[in-house]
């Protein structure tokens, strides 16, 4: 009797309606995911599209700038200034010198629609950047983009040609198709190499002797000879150290860990003041000047970026501006150190060696050229202070953009 009752089957239509059911509540499920997600891509679609459409017309009264290199140091800095100042801005960045954290920063403090878009791309490729000048109506192109070490220049050359050269030609066939009209071009006193006196003016002759000055003189060239059968308005800023960051501590400088031995010197005293490094490297004490130390032109780079949009609020169609961009006033490496020393409060451990291949003596502007004619002079003069400014974003980013404290 047990034996019977234990083998007898189930009754086949309690086990279809429990099966029934499981499958009928899977089936919803699976339907609701479904449902959900095709939503989900449809609404994303028309957002993506929505804020896509906005940046490839044109508007009355919005001018949108393309700023290749805007997610680099100095492209950053002057990203956030155009921001602030209403425009419209496109980054364009390869992120090979780059910091996404930057665009993050940015991407936060200006999230409205139609204000802020960032491409991941490469200058270097002709097919897509032309393709981002379809999809987009630029009004005017600031070109930062380009790796920018003397020491490194002399050390892969051809990098340097093509990264700085061959992309500025390629950016400026774009222009020309898409008939974008504004460029304002970021060079460099690399360009004039060591020349016999100082100050440096704009008609200093440009004899440079390292790579990354020479690549920077091609590219110039090449905008110069274009603009000679062109209404395009072009204005060349040639400018000098550039050290600093954003006065409110959104933006600072994170160069990547090893690119530390090329970089620059504000990048190394800070890296020794938190320990990173055991200390400094000074390269070169037999130059022929005061204390025997390479002597430059600091300017800060809230400075700089303004200087870059007094440049294009002052462009003008079939003209060309070239204008050093400096503070006038020559310090010395080793001058430089002890400001650093002052601005961190770290007794920085130096040792001199031998100089760097391809540096020069004694560089700074004579600026006056930029005052006359567009009203610039640099504010944040003082070393130390702009040294301090750095130094606190270090230290509430020790990781760079990765973390922040």
């Amino acid at each position: 009797m047990l034996g019977i009752t234990r083998n007898r089957p189930l009754p086949r239509s309690g086990m279809d309606f429990a099966e029934s059911r499981q499958r009928s509540s899977l089936a919803g499920k699976v339907l609701f995911a479904v449902i959900l997600t095709v939503v989900c891509v449809i609404v994303l679609r028309q957002s993506s599209s929505y804020n896509s459409s906005i940046f490839s017309r044109h508007e009355s009264g919005v001018t949108h700038i393309l700023v290749t290199g805007g997610a680099g140091y100095i492209g950053s800095h002057a990203t956030l200034r155009l921001l602030t100042d209403s425009y419209r801005v496109t980054i364009l960045d390869n992120l090979s010198r780059g910091n996404l954290g930057a665009v993050k920063v940015l991407q936060k403090q200006f999230p409205e629609p139609g204000r802020l878009q960032f491409i991941y791309s490469d200058l270097g490729d002709a097919k897509a950047v032309n393709k981002i000048f379809s999809d987009n109506a630029f009004d005017a192109v600031m070109h930062f983009a380009a790796v920018a070490y003397v020491g490194e220049s002399t050390l892969e050359p051809l990098r340097y040609y093509h990264n700085i050269t061959s992309n500025t030609l390629l950016l400026l066939e774009a222009m020309a198709a898409h008939n974008v009209k504004t460029l304002i071009y970021s060079s460099t006193c690399a360009t004039y190499g060591e020349p016999d006196k100082m100050p440096i003016t704009e008609i200093t002759p440009q004899v440079p002797i390292n790579p990354y000055g020479k690549a920077k003189k091609m590219a110039e060239d090449i905008i110069l000879d274009f603009s000679k059968n062109s209404d395009m308005a072009v204005m060349i800023l040639r400018y000098f150290n550039v050290i600093g960051s954003d006065p409110e501590g959104r933006l600072g400088e994170a160069p990547r860990p090893e690119l530390r031995e090329q970089g620059r010197i504000s990048g190394a005293c800070f890296d020794a003041a938190r320990g990173i490094i055991p200390g400094l490297k000074v390269k070169g004490t037999d130059y022929k000047t005061p204390d025997g130390t390479c002597v430059r032109d600091y300017i800060d780079v809230t400075d700089l970026v303004d200087a870059h949009v007094k440049a294009l609020a002052k462009a003008k169609p079939s003209k060309v501006g070239i204008y050093n961009v400096g503070t006038g006033r020559g310090r010395s490496v080793k001058e430089f150190v002890e400001a650093c020393k002052k601005a961190t409060g770290v007794n920085i451990q130096v040792e001199f060696l031998d100089r760097r291949p391809g540096d020069y003596a004694e560089v700074y502007s004579d600026p006056s050229k930029i005052l006359r004619e567009l009203n610039w002079s640099a504010q944040h003069t003082d070393l130390q202070e702009s040294l301090q400014t750095a130094w606190r974003w270090q230290k509430s980013h020790k990781n760079g953009y990765g973390s922040s404290l």
